[in-house]
């Protein structure tokens, strides 16, 4: 299974470099996967796809302004970047970074008058760093939201609140989970008063979920771990569903990557099930949970459009995306979904 057949051009004038101006102001392509048939409709009528007894899962993750610009002591502008909460740490005066041009190890760094210290470089472009100050504190006063690169700009007042879910809560990812981006509290009621069941879930999402694939062979590509908690509340209300013949729906690539590394333990009936997901689902895939998915259109050749092409088949998705692309969906994180059932 090659890389290179799971590919589609992308056009720059159909990536969304900015948020909708107003939330949930978007569109929806709905699929249905055993047919293929595609039909155009708004986020804001996601509803109307869903049915009673539907189990609706959404990630409940918190983005941190993880982007920081610090200076050496020589004045020298560096680029670090905190990386994703992983187990339950309270303490973050200690963090793996990213970075950007050259560190070493005992560098001193400044945000501000705040000193850090470089503790370990090492080789696949990852540090470790401490500080006296608590890092996620320095991140709310001298961070800024770690856009996508593709984004090709600097964080807006704008994406302080838009480059979140509105039902963010627990702290720790340096991406959000875009899906559930346009979701709003009116959506939300309007999905509970028509008798859908909604639960969360969380996963830390890290760079790894949008790191590119660097092997020609799928198969041997290593998934990025990323920390997720599954309550038990939620854990048995999937259980109880999936016994019933209902319909569980996944709202992000990130919840559909959750609930299927943990499938055993939630039908085994675990409750407060936690690890770290590492799966990696490509075509040829068998879902033990999932039974919807709504997601965003991805990228070419990345993991979760390969994930999407395991759930929808790749012939269905790619009809799908030529269609969209054809009648002006916008595409990535800040873009128009898409709903598989």
């Amino acid at each position: 299974m090659q890389i290179t057949d799971y590919t589609y051009q992308l056009p720059e004038s159909a990536i969304a470099i900015h948020p909708p101006k107003l939330r949930g102001n978007t569109k929806l392509l709905v699929m249905n996967k055993e047919s293929g048939l595609i039909q155009d409709s708004s986020y804001k009528e996601l509803d109307s796809f869903l049915l009673p007894g539907d189990v609706l899962v959404m990630n409940n993750t918190k983005v941190i302004p993880a982007r920081l610009l610090v200076k050496t002591e020589s004045g020298a502008e560096r680029e670090l970047l905190l990386l994703e909460q992983h187990g339950k740490q309270k303490d973050h005066h200690t963090s793996l970074i990213m970075y950007r041009r050259k560190i070493r190890v005992g560098q001193e760094l400044f945000a501000g008058d705040v000193s850090i210290t470089v503790d370990k470089v090492f080789p696949n472009g990852t540090a470790r760093i401490h500080s006296a100050t608590d890092l996620w504190e320095l991140a709310e006063s001298f961070g800024s939201v770690p856009l996508p690169p593709y984004m090709h700009r600097e964080e807006e007042k704008e994406d302080r609140e838009r480059y979140q879910t509105v039902f963010a809560k627990e702290k720790g990812s340096v991406a959000a989970p875009t899906a559930s981006l346009n979701m709003t509290p009116e959506l939300l009621s309007s999905i509970k008063n028509k008798g859908i069941e909604i639960c969360e879930l969380t996963l830390h999402v890290g760079l790894g979920t949008f790191m590119p694939i660097r092997v020609e062979d799928v198969t041997k590509h290593k998934m990025h771990q990323e920390y997720f908690e599954i309550p038990n509340e939620t854990a048995q209300l999937i259980k109880k569903a999936k016994e019933q013949g209902r319909r569980v729906i996944a709202v992000g690539t990130t919840v559909t990557r959750t609930l299927e590394y943990a499938a055993n333990k939630i039908l085994d009936g675990e409750s407060d099930i936690s690890g770290e997901a590492d799966i990696f689902i490509y075509p040829g895939y068998n879902f033990q949970i999932v039974d919807g998915l709504l997601t965003n259109f991805h990228a070419p050749q990345s993991t979760v459009l390969m994930m999407a092409a395991a759930f929808a088949g790749w012939e269905n998705l790619l009809n799908a995306y030529q269609q969209a692309l054809k009648n002006k969906y916008m595409f990535l994180s800040y873009g128009d979904s898409m709903l598989i059932i």
